[in-house]
């Protein structure tokens, strides 16, 4: 599929949400919105230069994980120090919610990122069945019945699938996890014997 043939309209309502989810996962929520706008503007200036030698899904992504790469440098160029007493100072901070120390607001995303890792880990080891649902519903925010229609399955077939895949998954991250609820109402947790 050449970018001449790629609707941008088409590209945005399809993948904004998609991409929004993904930099919610990595970034503060409010910086979310703002990086999926600076995604969908490079998107639509190198749309026309899109070749087709990768899944138009990967090229965007990769495009999401430049602009948070992007992102994180200019957090770390915001460390500035001062001459007068050589201290480093943070431009941006922000309360850790684990300790109540103050820490860069990049540092809490690395922590929630590992987290997420830890659950992704736990969710991967599901049997396939259970997986796909758990990654449809949880991991792409889709709905029972999109998630039917994605699987070819009966509404009902998923709703039980869904119902076994979340009694499975509690049980396993239960027995690798200290699960928790974090500020952002996400699924968490510190590990046991995980990663």
């Amino acid at each position: 599929m050449s970018g001449q043939k790629l609707d941008f309209d088409y590209v945005y309502a399809t993948f904004r949400p998609k991409i929004r989810r993904y930099l919610a996962r990595r970034v503060d929520e409010t910086e979310a919105e703002d990086l999926t706008q600076a995604v969908f503007f490079r998107v639509s200036h190198a749309l026309h230069d899109f070749r087709g030698e990768s899944s138009l899904a990967t090229w965007i992504y990769r495009i999401a994980a430049n602009v948070v790469a992007d992102k994180v440098r200019s957090f770390r160029n915001n460390y500035q120090e001062s001459p007068a007493d050589g201290l480093t100072v943070a431009t941006t901070e922000a309360p850790n919610v684990w300790t109540g120390e103050i820490l860069p607001a990049i540092d809490q995303n690395l922590i929630r990122k590992e987290m997420n890792e830890c659950i992704r880990g736990v969710v991967e080891k599901l049997p396939e069945q259970s997986r796909a649902v758990i990654k449809l519903s949880e991991f792409e925010g889709l709905k029972n019945g999109e998630i039917a229609e994605r699987l070819g399955a009966s509404l009902e077939t998923v709703k039980i699938r869904l119902h076994r895949a979340r009694v499975r998954l509690k049980k396993d991250l239960s027995a690798q996890c200290h699960l928790y609820r974090d500020d952002r109402n996400e699924l968490a947790c510190d590990p046991k014997h995980c990663l």
